[in-house]
C-alpha cells in the first residue's frame, strides 16, 4: 500500500505537471501565431521611391571557413548602390587574407583592420564601431560573417523600409545547424523565444519589446546615430537584441519579418559553441538579478525536463490508486506536449529533420545544464567565452538584455 506521504507528493507533482502542460499550451499557441502571422520580407506593397546608398557592416573574427561565401553572396546583390565594410577583428586565422583578396577584386568591398579592443568593450561591438567609422551610406546593414543571402535581399529590404515608413527592419533567417547537439538542443531553446521576442510582439506598437537579429538588421544612419550607435551597447553580450530594444523604446518604427527563404545564418559551429551560447544567455541576467536568473532556471527545469523523469517514476513505482493514476495521466500528457512543441519548432521554425525531435529530452537537459553552468560560473573571470575571447561579465553593466 502507498502511504499518505507518497500520495501527497504524487498530488503535488500532478499539480506541477498540470502547470507545465498549461505553460506548454501557451508556448505552442505563441509559436503557431508567430509562424502563421509574421509578415514576410518579400510580401508588401512596393511604394519605394529611391535607392539610398547602403553600407554593409560585416565584423569577422576567425571566420576563414565562412567569410568567403558571405562576401560572395553580398557582392552579387542586385541593389544598385552599396559598399561592404568588412572588419577583421584581430583574427589569428586567414580571415584577413580572404577579405583582402575580395577587396582587391571588388572596389565596393573595403577591408578594415580593427584596432585593439579597448577595455569595457565587447569584441564584436567594437568591430562594428570600427566599421561604422568607415561607412558612407545613408542606410546601414549589419550582418554576420557566417550568413548567406539571396541576390535580391538588399533591394527588398530598402523597398520594404521605405514603403512602410520604417526606421529599422530586421529579418528572421533560416538558422543552419552543423552538429547533432545543436540540432536537438536549438528546438527546445527556440520554443521560448516566440513568447517574448516574436515578430508579433516586436511589431506591436503598444508593446515595448524590440529585437534585432544580428545576422540581418537594416537601420537608417541618422537613427543609428541618435540611439547612440554601438557605443551605447558596448558592454552588452547580446548587442543586437539590445540595439533593437533601444530602437523600439526610443520611439522609432521597427519591424521584424520572416526571410528564411532568403537569408541563411549559422547558429553555432560546434557543440562547445552551443554550450557557451547557453551560458551567454544566463550570465548577464544573473548580474542584473540573481533571483531572476535562479527563477528562470527553475522555470526552464520544470517546463523542459521534469515531465520525463516524473513519467519514469510514475511508471516504475505505479500502484493502482488515485494518486498514481492522476500522476501517470498528467505526466503522459505533459510529456506529449514537450515532444509536440519540439516537432512544431523543428518543422515550422528551423526546417530540420523531424527525427531530431526524438531526442527532445536530451536537448532539454542540455539547455537546463547550460543555464545552470551560466549561473554557477557567473562570477568567474572567464564567465563567458565567445569567438576566442573570454569576458568577466560582472565588470560590465548589462542594461538591456533580458531573457
Amino acid at each position: 500500500m502507498v502511504d499518505i506521504t507518497t500520495d501527497i507528493f504524487n498530488f503535488i507533482f500532478t499539480v506541477i505537471l498540470v502547470g507545465v502542460f498549461l505553460a506548454w499550451l501557451s508556448l505552442m499557441h505563441s509559436m503557431y501565431q508567430s509562424f502563421t502571422k509574421t509578415p514576410f520580407l518579400d510580401k508588401f506593397e512596393d511604394k519605394s521611391t529611391s535607392t539610398p546608398k547602403i553600407s554593409v557592416i560585416l565584423p569577422a573574427r576567425n571566420e576563414e571557413e565562412f567569410i568567403g561565401k558571405c562576401l560572395e553572396t553580398l557582392s552579387m546583390q542586385d541593389y544598385s548602390d552599396f559598399e561592404i565594410i568588412a572588419i577583421d577583428d584581430s583574427s589569428d586565422d586567414k580571415t584577413g587574407e580572404i577579405i583582402e583578396k575580395f577587396a582587391k577584386e571588388d572596389s565596393r568591398i573595403i577591408h578594415v583592420r580593427a584596432r585593439e579592443k579597448p577595455e569595457k568593450w565587447m569584441g564584436k561591438n567594437w568591430a562594428c564601431m570600427e566599421g561604422f567609422k568607415k561607412a558612407t551610406g545613408d542606410v546601414l546593414l549589419f550582418t554576420d560573417a557566417d550568413t548567406k543571402f539571396e541576390k535580391n535581399v538588399m533591394t527588398l529590404s530598402v523597398s520594404h523600409l521605405q514603403s512602410e515608413n520604417l526606421d529599422a527592419l530586421t529579418v528572421i533567417p533560416r538558422l543552419r545547424c552543423i552538429d547533432k547537439i545543436t540540432k536537438i538542443t536549438l528546438p527546445m531553446l527556440s520554443t521560448f523565444l516566440h513568447s517574448r521576442y516574436s515578430a508579433l510582439n516586436v511589431n506591436n506598437p503598444k508593446k515595448k519589446v524590440g529585437y534585432f537579429f544580428g545576422s540581418f538588421f537594416i537601420i537608417k544612419r541618422n537613427v543609428y546615430e541618435e540611439i547612440g550607435t554601438h557605443e551605447k551597447v558596448k558592454q552588452e553580450i547580446i548587442e543586437d537584441g539590445a540595439l533593437g530594444k533601444i530602437t523600439k523604446e526610443s520611439g522609432y518604427a521597427l519591424k521584424m519579418v520572416r526571410g528564411e527563404h532568403l537569408i541563411e545564418a549559422l547558429y553555432s559551429r560546434s557543440s562547445k559553441e552551443m554550450w557557451n551560447g547557453l551560458k551567454r544567455l544566463m550570465v548577464p541576467l544573473y548580474h542584473q538579478s540573481s533571483s531572476s536568473a535562479v527563477g528562470v532556471f527553475f522555470a526552464v527545469l520544470f517546463i523542459l525536463f521534469m515531465p520525463i523523469p516524473i513519467l519514469g517514476y510514475s511508471i516504475i513505482a505505479f500502484e493502482p490508486n488515485l494518486s498514481f493514476i492522476t500522476l501517470l495521466s498528467a505526466s503522459i500528457i505533459s510529456t506529449i506536449t514537450v515532444f509536440a512543441a519540439s516537432i512544431m519548432e523543428t518543422k515550422m521554425g528551423l526546417n530540420l529533420s523531424i527525427t531530431n525531435s526524438i531526442f527532445a529530452p536530451i536537448g532539454s537537459i542540455i539547455v537546463v545544464l547550460g543555464f545552470l553552468a551560466g549561473i554557477l560560473q557567473a562570477n568567474k573571470s572567464t564567465a563567458v567565452s565567445w569567438r576566442g575571447r573570454k569576458y568577466s561579465v560582472k565588470e560590465f553593466s548589462q542594461n538591456y538584455l533580458k531573457v
